[in-house]
């Protein structure tokens, strides 16, 4: 065993491939449905948004209601190595298959590989989920835009996606989109994508929200024509104490000069 894997081994944080424990307060149907729809039309999908869009409140929704395994891994800076990276993930589809790679070959193989190989690597991780098919697998990477700047992202996920079996349907979620050669399997019908304006909560899913607070639809209609819907702006000020008795616009206005004082219009892409 090399010197740096003995180093993953020695310091692997287990709680990054855990599923968080964070339950929205309302669901959201509307979004749950297009990820479901994804899961027979793609082989994977990106959840795209800035930080507070909701990218990983959806998706931890989504794995409780999905029906299948979920293996999950949050992505870190320190993982842009390839080897650390597919160790990590590695280990999260093991919680559930546990007789993945079983005669210890795609271990190896991470041990030895080298960045110029991540394709290699890419198939033999493919093989080894053929190999070992059971419950269908969801399989979750959260803030891949982490190790954007590794020179072996394009040419593994190019490799991976277009490969996955038919029971396996990843999800990444991330702040920006991943660089232009992936993102163009879309296009290939292999690659679905949520942007931040879908993930905007509609007027319906505001009232949703502000019910669930004892709060009127007066005041979710206010609060989502001020905010554009973003999820972490919408449901912080459904979640502050005292509002519900206040003069609502007064109530929005100094809330977002108090907390958003440069808060910016979601940007349309669509465009």
């Amino acid at each position: 065993m090399n010197a740096l894997f003995m180093k993953i081994q020695e310091h692997f944080i287990h709680e990054k491939i855990a599923i968080p424990n964070v339950a929205p307060r309302t669901s959201r149907p509307r979004l749950l449905k297009l990820l479901t729809d994804n899961l027979n039309s793609a082989n994977a999908t990106i959840i795209n948004g800035r930080a507070g869009s909701g990218k990983s409140v959806l998706a931890t929704d989504f794995a409780r209601h999905v029906g299948r395994a979920v293996a999950w891994y949050k992505v870190e800076a320190a993982d842009n190595d390839l080897r650390v990276f597919c160790e990590y993930l590695a280990a999260a589809v093991r919680r559930q298959r546990p007789s993945i790679d079983a005669k210890k070959a795609l271990l190896g193989l991470i041990e030895t590989v080298e960045t110029d190989q991540a394709e290699l690597l890419a198939e033999a991780f493919v093989f080894q989920l053929s190999e070992t098919r059971a419950e269908p697998l969801l399989i979750v990477i959260e803030d891949l835009h982490q190790v954007y700047d590794g020179d072996w992202v394009v040419s593994f996920f190019r490799r991976l996606l277009p490969l996955l079996p038919a029971d396996v349907h990843v999800v990444i979620t991330c702040r920006s989109l991943p660089p232009t050669p992936l993102w163009r399997m879309r296009s290939k019908q292999m690659l679905r994508v949520l942007d931040e304006s879908e993930l905007a909560f509609t007027l319906e899913e505001a009232i949703a929200l502000f019910d669930t607070y004892g709060l009127s639809e007066k005041h979710a209609r206010a609060a989502w024509n001020e905010t554009n819907g973003r999820a972490a702006t919408i449901a912080e000020f459904a979640a502050t104490p005292g509002r519900a008795g206040r003069a609502v616009a007064d109530d929005i206005l100094s809330f977002r000069h108090s907390r958003f004082p440069s808060l910016p219009p979601t940007p349309d892409f669509q465009t």
